[in-house]
């Protein structure tokens, strides 16, 4: 075909400005200071996708001050005139950008970087920040309430840092939808453990300290990292499936509980590996600290951290998050009910399993607890906002609808679903639409009605 004279000129116009807003696309520039989360506009960060985390921190107990060392491999996603990362309040001392000294400044939580070169698209490139002080935990309604981060106990720190307090002890992208590899470093005093994520790679005494490094090999959210340090028993092994089991329990609470952590652990990780698809770490395990102020536990990745030992229900919901918000995080926040949802309905069917109430029967005990005028039916599920995005109703009402679901398309399609999607979305990001397509492609079944119902509207369901 020909083109009139007219319309050549308009192509080479077209292409002109086609040219012009490519180059414009590519030019070198800052990147973003937040992933634009709805809950926190400015955690994360964007123009780099964030790869590995290598974390050196030394803490000392007696004055509660933290010195750190992280050095960050990251890949530039557009050619990098400055960059951000996510750091709460500690001094920054050095920042050097691919072993060369970097400038930087500080506004708020945000720690922006300038290089002494543009960072081409498309490359690695590492930044390394020396910094130190006295890391202060986050409080505020979103935690039930409580603290949370890096908190201070009797003989050293407990770390549970879920949503937003990574960042308060090592400056990261800090948020779900950046995940990486890490290794951790932790010096501490002489007699104290230091427990990560991962396997222990090694630990020796050096003089009146103790090191002990951690290797996290699989994709992991800033969140889901700990450096919990204290005086612990620690028992290691395997489940009886084989899976290495590393158990750390604070010798205070030692037969203070009649739970069997370790036991517990070990079953509930084999368990699962059979309803919701392959164990998907390296380790498992627990860290069990005297910490009766924090209030709540974390499902710290490959071992979570309880700030006392609570209930056997407790441990196998933290463990079921390994799959249900470890290995599939949330993209964003408001889908945090496909963590904590998940999670409640796997303690309603270790109940199951264990034969002392059917999940339906968990499912109509909590639905008939609270009247229809009750608040608890005036949280939107899917999306609880910021301050409430721990609510009851997120955990509740979430298993309930997980509950509904599987008694709509039933066990055959709703077990193949589970680890279906533990599968397709291992070590990476999911959200709530996606967890419905792939409900209906599986059961066959359109279920926009039985979603909208129980996590985007508000008020009781009639069954």
């Amino acid at each position: 075909m020909k083109l009139s004279r007219s319309a050549r000129l308009g192509a080479v116009v077209t292409a002109a400005a086609s040219f012009m807003v490519i180059a414009a696309s590519s030019a070198p520039a800052p990147g973003a200071p937040g992933t634009g989360d709805p809950y926190f506009p400015l955690l994360g960060n964007g123009g780099f996708d964030a790869r590995h985390y290598d974390l050196n921190v030394a803490y000392n107990p007696d004055t509660d001050r933290l010195d750190g060392r992280t050095t960050l491999t990251a890949h530039a996603t557009q050619s990098l005139t400055s960059f951000d990362l996510d750091l709460q309040k500690l001094e920054v001392t050095r920042v050097e950008v691919n072993g060369r000294q970097a400038q930087f400044t500080r506004d708020g939580d945000e720690l922006r970087i300038t290089p002494k070169g543009v960072l081409p698209k498309g490359r690695d490139f590492t930044v390394t920040v020396t910094y130190g002080g006295v890391p202060e935990p986050l409080s505020g309604p979103i935690v039930f309430g409580s603290d949370y981060g890096w908190m201070k106990t009797t003989d050293g720190v407990f770390v549970a840092c879920e949503p937003n307090a990574a960042s308060t002890w090592f400056p990261s992208s800090d948020h779900p939808d950046d995940k990486a590899t890490y290794d951790i470093r932790i010096k501490a005093p002489k007699g104290l453990t230091g427990v990560s994520n991962g396997r222990l790679v090694s630990t020796y005494d050096k003089g009146d300290s103790t090191y002990a490094h951690w290797r996290e090999s699989k994709p992991m959210a800033t969140y889901l990292a700990t450096a919990t340090i204290g005086k612990f028993d620690v028992k290691t092994g395997k489940t009886p499936a084989g899976t290495p089991i590393y158990v750390a329990i604070d010798p205070v609470l030692a037969g203070s509980n009649s739970v069997d952590v370790y036991a517990v652990t070990a079953a509930a990780t084999d368990y699962w590996s059979q309803v919701f698809g392959p164990y998907p770490f390296e380790e498992t395990g627990a860290i069990v600290d005297d910490m009766p102020q924090a209030g709540f536990s974390l499902e710290v990745q490959s071992k979570p951290a309880y700030s006392a030992v609570r209930s056997e229900t407790t441990i196998v919901h933290e463990l079921a998050h390994q799959w249900f918000g470890d290995s599939v995080s949330v993209e964003r926040w408001k889908d945090i009910w496909l963590n904590e949802g998940f999670a409640t309905y796997a303690q309603w069917l270790w109940a199951e399993h264990q034969g002392t109430r059917s999940a339906h029967d968990s499912f109509l005990a909590a639905y008939d607890s609270r009247a229809a005028d009750n608040p608890f039916w005036q949280i939107t599920v899917a999306d609880p906002q910021r301050d409430t995005m721990f609510a009851s109703a997120v955990y509740q009402r979430g298993a309930m609808t997980l509950q509904a679901l599987r008694e709509r398309i039933g066990d055959t399609a709703f077990f193949k679903l589970l680890p279906t999607w533990t599968k397709i979305h291992r070590y990476g990001n999911a959200n709530t639409a996606d967890f419905i397509r792939l409900a209906e492609k599986i059961s066959g079944q359109q279920l926009d009605d039985l979603f909208q119902k129980w996590i985007y509207t508000t008020g009781k369901p009639a069954l």
